[in-house]
């Protein structure tokens, strides 16, 4: 359970900086510095026993049905990545709590940052794959929100969005790798798919998932050529920096082609892949980051340059240069974003991060130059620092590893890039903080608060003390991590300063001193890079986006013109082409049921229901005819339902075509009687005809499927629940009780449905009174005469009278719906049409004014007691929706049966209600906007003075 709590905190903590923030800033820190302060002494809680060499695991069932559960495991790798991601993001607060101005929001800028956190510490503790990549999504989501914090600066906004859509077009094509790989090891665990090495790479299918779940690691990571939304991403603020792309997110990547190295690595392809990726990107990101002028483009190329090198360590498939790049992600993680935040600390002071506007700073910022001085010189890897040691094992381990039979390729191209890793190391040095001082300085130079440099300190002096004493200080923890990489026995490998005179010193030493020569000679190196190509990878990637919109565009302006018609005939014509198709690939046979007599009931209803479907289509452009042909049609069906014996559906039908006809013919009261010829004159043959083709190759399908599933014999789940209606239900309707029960979240869902749709319905009318089309609907004049006598008398008086029958009549469908036809459903759409002729004969005003009730909580209420229904069954632990039964006896009444059903019918009704209700309050509205007469006071227009203005309630 700690496992689960580890990851949740940052979650939990997300919460409450926006809220803390009104008690000052301080508080708003300390409330989220707590939260990852209590995550990381839980994991520091289980690191005696991860040391042991024990794997700590939590899981519960997620979705048991497909035999998967959401579970977490810890061992070396995790421990490693959650302490880097918890331990680095304590610093991170402290340090973003001064760094921040008064103007930034903190409390979004902490909730994000724990969000991102929560997100990051799931990757790495996740066992499941499937969890691992809801997780993973996640980080590019939050990571979006942090790069694209200040939303006033165009830079961050784009860096954002490329962040995100590079990382998550990767994530998905890794979603398809994982799940490849899940397929093969038979399981989505990575406990077990670690144990299935062999299956997995001797699968036909092991070259798509590798190069699938790498195209994911690569976008995380940044390599080449994907490397390009990193620098872009520098826009956000340097907090931002100094955590996800230094110590966290980026890593994502690495830490993901480390988890997967025993049952990915190890294959020719593995190797071309991963580290000839991990080289070109190491060589490539290393000579840029030397040009560039900005402090914080300068680290990110170089971070692009060290996740190469980590990437190509993890592609030799080695467990000593597994070791290496284990080793090298700890050393990089502390000095480089000890470097970030001196970035960050130059530009609160100085006002600038422009390398040509700085120089002289040793004088003016002892404390900052001292840090930098320290982190850069470990990033480019000098003695006695951590990253002396991880620079030798890479190039010993490049020494050894022949590319295509070249043995000297890989470790000459190596040492090229740690060439431009010192030069831009000491540019970082000498550039900045050596020179004379300037009188031009944006901001007068000066060390911040200890707040601010106190965090990359801490860092700085871990850097110190691992070079210093690197099997007393990081040994035990990179043999553990070590060993959790390769899956066996970590390599025995002391780490230390000194191991001789070896071909690696000799070429970290070329490097040194081609790097200060470089340096040295920095406007003449300059001057020749100036002078070759330079392929933008922005540039690149704009174009590419701007072609793809554009292409996208063409191709959904010819397919989505705003013709209904072409929408139908698309959805019309792929679905009978498929019913088609799949007829004709199969052999088949006549039927053997026997045919039943034609009836003449039946084939006059059929010549009925025949006759008006062919007038609804010769009258389509007269509304009103049309509407009442349909009518006609859904009436013809309702007494279908009655001569098959379903009084159910012949209830619920008849009373969906009146609520929907009135409903309807409010909404047509807008429009013009006559419809509108569409399209051209020429374009009308062709286009009625495809309609006719369609039709009848749709209506012969239908009838052929209809005619094939009659005439044939099978099984049905109706027996089912004719046997256990009453035993299982405590219902003799079977069609409620399968409604309400057995198929109840079904049910549930469509509620849910419908109450979304009446509120899209209010939305959507509710605009219309505002704005052009408000003042559309104003100078709207009705196409045909009105009537005089709005309210008729006759029409009023018959709704009083009907009024409490037919409410007597709704509640004794939804009393009686358990045991006989009726229900919650069809009570509703009663009840819904009593009301509704209410608001026909005296007005919305007058009905409104004594009908007060809120529709939208209707609406909602009826979702919740449906949803509380199963809710209280969950809590009773048995499934959601799962309704019990009772006899009871009363005195007087006599012996009752009391179902649960009954609460959630009583749902399906306020929900229906209140839907068919919104949908009139705001057709009615309309009505009373547009129209050019008062509202009356009265049931009835016989009083002039009654009428008051106009108004919109």
């Amino acid at each position: 359970m700690s496992l689960v709590l580890i990851v949740l905190l940052p979650f939990i903590g997300a919460l409450f900086p926006a809220l803390m923030v009104r008690a000052g800033r301080n508080a708003c820190a300390v409330t989220t510095f707590t939260f990852s302060l209590l995550a990381f002494l839980l994991l520091l809680s289980h690191a005696p026993a991860v040391f042991r060499g024990e794997v700590i695991a939590a899981s519960w069932d997620w979705l048991p049905a497909l035999g998967l559960q959401a579970s977490f495991f810890l061992d070396g790798l995790g421990l490693f990545f959650a302490g880097l991601i918890l331990g680095i993001g304590l610093l991170i607060i402290v340090y973003a709590r001064f760094y921040l101005s008064k103007d930034d929001p903190m409390g979004a800028f902490f909730s994000y940052l724990l969000l991102f956190q929560g997100a990051m510490v799931g990757v790495v503790l996740s066992d499941n794959i499937l969890l691992l990549l809801v997780f993973w999504e996640l980080t590019s989501l939050s990571s979006f929100l942090l790069i694209g914090y200040w939303k006033h600066l165009p830079e961050g906004r784009q860096g954002a969005r490329m962040a995100l859509t590079v990382t998550g077009a990767g994530g998905l094509a890794m979603i398809a790798g994982m799940l490849i790989l899940g397929d093969i090891a038979g399981s989505y665990n990575l406990t077990d798919i670690l144990q299935h090495k062999d299956a997995i790479q001797a699968s036909p299918l092991y070259l798509p998932a590798l190069a699938l779940i790498l195209a994911g690691c690569f976008t995380k990571s940044a390599q080449f050529p994907f490397h390009f939304w990193l620098p872009h991403a520098m826009a956000a603020p340097t907090p931002v920096s100094a955590y996800l792309h230094s110590a966290t997110m980026v890593k994502a990547g690495l830490f993901l082609m480390a988890r997967m190295w025993p049952v990915l690595a190890g294959t020719p392809e593995w190797f071309y892949i991963v580290a000839t990726t991990g080289l070109v990107t190491m060589l490539v990101a290393a000579m840029i980051a030397l040009f560039k002028d900005d402090l914080k483009g300068l680290l990110a190329y170089s971070t692009v340059s060290h996740l190469g090198l980590v990437t190509m360590l993890f592609g030799f498939g080695t467990p000593l240069a597994a070791m290496a790049g284990v080793f090298h992600i700890l050393n990089h993680a502390s000095f480089k974003a000890a470097l970030f935040m001196n970035a960050g600390i130059i530009d609160h002071e100085a006002g600038t991060r422009d390398i040509r506007r700085l120089g002289g700073l040793l004088q003016l910022m002892p404390i900052t130059a001292t840090i930098a001085m320290v982190a850069a010189a470990a990033m480019a890897g000098l003695p006695p620092l951590n990253g002396f040691i991880s620079k030798e094992m890479m190039l010993q381990e490049a020494v050894g590893t022949a590319w295509l039979g070249a043995d000297g390729l890989v470790p000459a191209l190596a040492t090229l890039a740690a060439c431009f890793s010192v030069a831009y190391s000491f540019r970082y040095i000498v550039h900045v903080f050596f020179g004379p001082r300037r009188d031009d300085y944006p901001h007068t130079p000066h060390d911040p608060p200890a707040g601010m440099w106190l965090p990359p300190a801490l860092l700085v002096v871990l850097a110190v003390l691992i070079g210093l004493f690197p099997d007393v200080v990081a040994g035990p923890l990179v043999t553990v991590v070590s060993g959790a990489v390769t899956g066996g026995a970590a390599p025995d490998v002391h780490l230390a300063l000194w191991h001789g005179f070896t071909p690696a010193l000799a070429l970290s030493a070329v490097a040194v001193l081609v790097g200060l020569v470089a340096l040295a000679a920095y406007p003449r190196v300059r001057a020749l890079w100036r002078a070759g190509p330079h392929p933008e990878a922005k540039a690149m990637f704009d174009a590419g986006i701007a072609g793809a919109v554009a292409l996208s565009g063409r191709i959904i302006h010819g397919l989505h013109n705003g013709s209904l018609q072409r929408y139908l005939a698309f959805a019309i014509g792929s679905v009978t082409a498929a019913g088609f198709a799949a007829f004709l690939a199969a052999p088949h046979a006549p039927g053997t049921r026997e045919l039943l007599p034609l009836a003449p009931v039946a084939v006059v209803a059929w010549l009925l229901l025949v006759g008006g479907c062919v007038l609804a289509v010769a009258l389509y452009r007269q509304r009103l005819l049309s509407l009442l042909v349909v009518g006609m049609v859904g009436l013809i069906v309702c007494v279908a339902f009655i001569y098959l014996s379903a009084p159910d559906l012949a209830l619920t039908q008849i009373s969906v075509e009146v609520a929907t006809v009135i409903l309807i013919l409010l909404a047509l009261y807008f429009l013009p009687k006559q419809g509108a010829a569409g399209g051209s004159a020429r374009a009308q043959p062709l286009r009625h005809a495809r309609d006719g083709v369609l039709a009848v190759l749709a209506g012969l399908g239908m009838a052929g499927a209809s005619w094939a599933m009659m005439t044939r014999e099978g099984t049905s789940l109706s027996s089912y629940y004719l046997e256990n209606s009453v035993s299982g239900g405590g219902g003799t309707n079977v069609v409620n009780v399968i409604l309400v029960d057995f198929r109840g979240f079904d049910t549930f869902g469509e509620i849910v449905v419908l109450g979304i749709a009446a509120l899209a319905i209010y939305a959507l009318l509710d605009g219309a009174l505002h704005g052009r089309v408000g003042r559309r609907l104003s100078a709207w004049l009705p196409d045909l005469p009105q009537s005089a006598d709005r309210h008729p008398m006759m029409m009023v008086v018959a709704t009083r009278v009907m009024l409490p029958l037919a409410l007597l009549v709704g509640a004794y469908i939804f009393l009686r719906g358990h045991n006989e036809p009726g229900g919650g459903f069809i009570a509703a759409l009663v009840v819904s049409i009593a009301l509704i002729i209410q608001y026909m004969a005296s007005g919305f005003a007058w009905a409104a004014h004594r009908v007060r009730v809120k529709y939208h909580a209707m609406i909602g209420a009826g979702v919740l007691v449906a949803a509380g229904t199963g809710i209280v069954a969950m809590v009773l632990g048995h499934p959601f929706l799962t309704s019990t039964f009772g006899h009871f006896y009363l005195p007087l009444v006599g012996e009752i049966e009391l179902a649960s059903a009954m609460a959630f019918d009583t749902g399906v009704f306020l929900t229906v209600v209140g839907a068919v209700m919104l949908a009139l309050a705001n057709l009615s509205r309309l009505g009373r906007w547009a129209a050019h007469y008062g509202v009356n006071k009265n049931a009835m227009d016989v009083d002039p003075s009654a009428l008051e203005s106009r108004e919109v309630n």
